[in-house]
């Protein structure tokens, strides 16, 4: 079977060569917590005109697993979404703090939520969800030749996991009953590979 690696790395070092033309008068953090931190800015624009921004740091990176199995089927992790109010259907997903080794917390969030253990890790994308107000910034895996362990979910995720064909979840995607941008994103990339032969 055919690989795909990406040519570069997650998060090239590389430097931005288009000149930033904004301009931050002033910085105020407005609130922090252990994952967040909000800070109003005074700026000025790139036309030069006074303005303020509101900016969401997010202290960890998102990871997301697109795992896959030998005859084509896929896992989705589904938990209440507090900020949505609603239910949602995802895959596997977590955090890893900044500096962390992002493989290694993808091998972990993957097992602590469907107790899948995977021998084969594929570099799929990187993303950031929502530019215009925050800095997150995610990246996502397609976790091969898998095993089931136990799953180790923590005290604040009730979760139920479903084990389906691929092609079932892209449908899930298509008809929007999986909305959340790193699983989207994700089976999409996941299914353009599937269908040139990459994977």
């Amino acid at each position: 079977m055919k690989k795909l690696y990406p040519q570069v790395p997650f998060r090239s070092k590389e430097p931005d060569a288009h000149p930033n033309p904004w301009v931050t008068r002033s910085l105020d953090v407005v609130y922090d917590n252990p994952w967040i931190r909000v800070s109003h800015r005074e700026v000025s624009n790139p036309s030069g005109g006074a303005g303020i921004y509101g900016v969401v740091h997010f202290k960890n990176i998102a990871i997301g697993i697109v795992p896959l199995d030998q005859d084509g089927y896929t896992w989705l992790v589904g938990q209440y979404r507090y900020t949505l109010n609603r239910y949602s259907w995802e895959i596997p997903e977590g955090g890893c703090p900044q500096g962390s080794d992002m493989l290694e917390s993808a091998k972990r969030e993957l097992q602590e939520e469907t107790g899948l253990i995977a021998k084969e890790w594929i570099p799929l994308m990187e993303m950031h969800t929502s530019n215009s107000v925050t800095d997150e910034y995610g990246v996502a895996f397609i976790a091969r030749d898998l095993s089931q362990g136990q799953a180790m979910p923590e005290e604040t995720e009730e979760l139920q996991i479903r084990r389906i064909p691929f092609q079932e979840a892209l449908e899930m995607v298509l008809n929007g009953e999986i909305t959340d941008a790193l699983s989207a994103m994700a089976i999409y990339k996941t299914a353009i590979w599937m269908q040139k032969g990459l994977i």
